[in-house]
């Protein structure tokens, strides 16, 4: 688990994030097809939770990760990254935008994750190949998409303190749950990603929720961002529905 990340050998370079429109709905589709939906690491054997999130500028993404250990949740490692915006930030779309620099901010991390969150959908996504997905299939990794707002499906809002978790359906399928990761505060939208699963998604997200509604990794990972914004100041950020 301590090795360098560098580019694995399930790295899938034909599906990265090409700027093109067209290219990129095809390569959506594409990557559709390589997802594993099923766990590929026992809940027990994690010893490294990460978290990706990025900020925008008017022309750049800043992207971080945050290596986390498990389950104690101390700070191991983190990286950012930044790059010009090559893709505009379309809802459903949103790996194209921010792939790029996410993974070169994983890719400067001194050790490999077992499981990454992102901020953004996995399976909930029209074409059930959001950014948590794109993301795992391209790092060959276990990956988690947790959402503050749906981007397709339905759901209700789970009643109770911490804990309740409902299914998010899209034409007859659960393809995430809305979960009430901390008391008091709104649901976030959790789907398998890529070489996981639905209940060890939502497991793990409550597992590593402490203070705050997100998973603590990522919300780690958006202060990174941020941070790192701060440091390259050029413009207004973006707050958009994250897919």
């Amino acid at each position: 688990m301590t090795a360098r990340t560098g580019r694995p050998p399930g790295h899938r370079d034909t599906m990265e994030f090409p700027a093109d429109l067209t290219a990129a709905r095809r390569v959506q589709r594409e990557v559709r097809q390589h997802v594993v939906t099923g766990r590929t690491i026992g809940t027990g054997e994690i010893r490294y939770v990460a978290g990706a999130d990025a900020a925008y500028s008017a022309d750049r993404v800043y992207a971080a990760v945050v290596v986390m250990t498990f389950p104690a949740l101390e700070d191991v490692a983190q990286a950012c990254a930044v790059r010009e915006i090559t893709f505009p930030y379309i809802p459903g779309l949103l790996a194209f935008c921010e792939g790029p620099a996410l993974a070169d901010a994983f890719h400067k991390l001194p050790l490999r994750p077992d499981i990454l969150f992102l901020n953004g959908h996995g399976h909930a996504h029209p074409l059930r190949a959001g950014l948590a997905s794109h993301v795992g299939v391209v790092l060959d990794l276990a990956t988690i998409g947790v959402a503050r707002r749906l981007l397709t499906g339905t759901t209700a809002v789970p009643a109770g303190d911490r804990g309740p978790a409902v299914p998010v359906t899209d034409a007859g399928e659960v393809i995430g749950m809305a979960v009430r990761a901390r008391e008091g505060a709104q649901p976030v939208y959790v789907s398998a990603g890529h070489r996981t699963d639905l209940s060890q998604a939502v497991e793990l997200v409550l597992r590593t929720t402490t203070t705050h509604r997100f998973p603590e990794p990522l919300r780690r990972a958006d202060v990174l961002s941020r941070k790192c914004r701060r440091e390259h100041p050029v413009g207004a950020g973006n707050d958009g529905t994250r897919s």
